[in-house]
């Protein structure tokens, strides 16, 4: 009997209606109503605020529906275990990632997965717009850097240096900046912001910089620095194949941020089914 209203309480309190709760669940809103009011009278509670237009949780409902929502969770991630035991990864996977990592790390990998589970399919759509994975319908992002988003879940994949750096011709001619304060007098090759990240004194610091190009695309920026153009700060996925071959030189190494992270993100309270467990689990040992 403790069972009974629990799930009708909780569709309702994540719909924020009767009515949108009785369709999910496909009973009649009348049953929904009674369960809800059989559990409030034996809780004895109060755990909506009803109106003709609105349905809100009370105080003590709030607190009732994160333990709830916790109870549902476990049981469903029980029954999912169980049924995964010997389930064999199938289906469709909705991806999204950044362009330029996801054409160059993420994919590839991506592919290589593919290959090892023939009964998975792929879609993946690459953007650097961060995407809503619930209102958009997406399985998993890969999302890099700081993350902003506290309703998603997220699992560490790896990580990432930002260089600044700039090709030898380019220091012979114009010389080389020591501190944060001469990059004023060069030219830097700006991307989509007017700053650069630095850490200064154990701060993060912001520098605006200023040059004559501004591109959206960080591999015209590599161009344009390999071509003596300026000073360019970018991700090592970017720019290491050049720092090793001494095409480009780190600058201000001192000044550089901390490593930043690269993650696999999905929506909260939703449990990951084997292709995609399998999928976040296999990038994270490829890119760790």
């Amino acid at each position: 009997m403790q069972w009974d209203g629990i799930s009708e309480f909780v569709f309702v309190a994540e719909n924020e209606s009767f009515t949108q709760a009785s369709k999910k669940m496909a009973i009649s809103t009348a049953q929904v109503s009674r369960q809800i009011s059989a559990l409030e009278k034996r809780l004895n509670i109060k755990l909506f605020y009803r109106t003709t237009r609105k349905v809100a949780l009370t105080e003590e409902g709030r607190v009732f529906y994160q333990h709830c929502r916790s109870v549902l969770d476990g049981l469903e991630a029980a029954e999912r275990a169980i049924t995964n035991l010997q389930s064999k990864p199938q289906g469709k996977i909705k991806l999204t990632a950044p362009v330029a990592y996801g054409e160059q790390h993420i994919l590839p990998l991506v592919n290589n997965f593919i290959k090892q589970y023939s009964d998975v399919e792929m879609s993946a759509y690459l953007s650097n717009r961060q995407i809503d994975l619930v209102e958009e319908g997406y399985d998993l992002a890969i999302r890099l850097g700081k993350l902003s988003d506290s309703t998603m879940m997220a699992k560490k994949l790896g990580k990432r240096t930002s260089y600044v750096c700039a090709s030898p011709s380019y220091l012979d001619k114009h010389g080389v900046p020591h501190s944060l304060s001469e990059l004023n007098k060069h030219s830097c090759l700006l991307g989509t912001i007017d700053y650069w990240n630095f850490r200064d004194f154990g701060r993060e610091k912001n520098i605006r910089v200023t040059g004559r190009l501004r591109y959206n695309s960080g591999y015209s920026l590599i161009d344009a620095a390999l071509k003596g153009l300026g000073i360019v700060q970018l991700p090592d996925y970017y720019v290491q194949p050049h720092i090793q071959s001494g095409e480009l030189v780190t600058l201000l190494d001192s000044y550089r941020v901390p490593d930043e992270g690269i993650w696999a993100v999905y929506p909260q309270n939703r449990h990951l089914s084997p292709k995609i467990r399998l999928l976040v689990d296999y990038l994270a040992e490829q890119l760790l």
